[in-house]
């Protein structure tokens, strides 16, 4: 069953009890994610939001996360990797997919394959909002997504220049929506082929991976420096916020699955080895609560550079400061 095309931007009010997310790009899957704690946050700013992977699960705690609240409360449940949830596990979140309490909304990805199979058909049977999460492995799927990004940062690209860009950039999204967000930024709204050529001559190189990379590991100073010549070069807040966003997370995920080979990690969690191998490495030095607070810390930045901070420019300088407290906390 093909999942039903969803604008990010406009889910349902309320949000259903159920979504589905299927596939395995981790972009798609991560921006998802956001998209549907943000409006859980919209329309109650005191959601409660657990994250677990199908390995994890171990079934019982469910009752305690998703059973009916004596209050009422409002509760988010993203389980990634759902293919890996154990049989008995599953047996416990069947009922809780067929019929979510009122108030709380589980957010199921699963990578859609045969692997665990009886989940995804309990989602699809109860009618759950499906978004798909597949990697696009056909060129013009990768030129469609080119397109859609530009359309998304509020510009436009002519079709020599969408070639040229994938041609240089290649196939991973996470890096062709950095640079179709920058390319926007230095245009004002025009990308031609003219200006990508020029970009992948080396003009401009630091991206906001750079300076996520530096505040993961504690480095103020580095960020901060980073940071400044970013947005010096008119690398958008949004892409910034994203890329400190996606090394938390990252961090956050690996601590949790614990240690061990990082093929066997990255298999397991739907990350590229070498982000394993670079996750493993800034993950020395957090704790659960220092990342519990970071994830906050990232959480509050996306709607800040979105529009409900006056300065996003400070706005990321005050996350940085806060990332590198939090890893501080013990």
């Amino acid at each position: 069953m093909p999942s039903r095309p969803v604008d990010l931007d406009d889910l349902p009010v309320p949000l259903p009890g159920v979504i589905l997310l299927v596939g395995d790009e981790e972009l798609l899957i991560e921006r998802a994610i956001s998209a549907i704690a943000a409006a859980a946050r919209r329309a109650d700013p005191s959601v409660g939001q657990t994250e677990l992977t199908g390995t994890q699960l171990e079934g019982p705690e469910l009752h305690e996360i998703l059973g009916p609240s004596l209050f009422g409360d409002a509760r988010v449940l993203v389980l990634r990797a759902g293919q890996d949830v154990r049989t008995a596990a599953a047996a416990v979140l069947g009922p809780y997919l067929e019929a979510p309490a009122e108030g709380t909304v589980i957010v199921l990805h699963h990578a859609g394959g045969a692997k665990g199979k009886a989940l995804l058909d309990i989602a699809r049977k109860a009618k759950a909002l499906e978004i798909g999460c597949t990697k696009l492995t056909r060129a013009d799927e990768r030129a469609d997504f080119v397109r859609a990004e530009v359309r998304r940062a509020r510009g436009t690209i002519s079709p020599d220049a969408a070639a040229n860009l994938l041609d240089s950039v290649g196939s991973d999204l996470r890096e062709l929506a950095s640079v179709c967000n920058q390319l926007v930024s230095d245009s004002g709204g025009t990308i031609t082929l003219d200006l990508v050529s020029a970009y992948h001559r080396g003009r401009v190189e630091v991206t906001g991976f750079a300076v996520s990379d530096r505040a993961v590991v504690g480095d103020r100073p580095g960020a901060l420096e980073t940071l400044r010549w970013a947005l010096s070069i008119g690398v958008p807040h949004v892409v910034i916020a994203d890329a400190l966003a996606d090394g938390v997370r990252s961090v956050a995920r690996l601590s949790a699955a614990g240690r061990g080979n990082p093929y066997e990690l990255a298999q397991q969690l739907g990350m590229p080895p070498w982000k394993v191998k670079r996750a493993q490495s800034q993950a020395r030095g957090w704790t659960e609560p220092g990342l519990r607070r970071a994830l906050s810390v990232v959480a509050d930045l996306n709607a800040d550079v979105k529009g409900a901070a006056v300065d996003p420019g400070y706005a990321l300088e005050r996350a940085i400061d806060r990332l590198v407290a939090a890893r501080a906390t013990r």
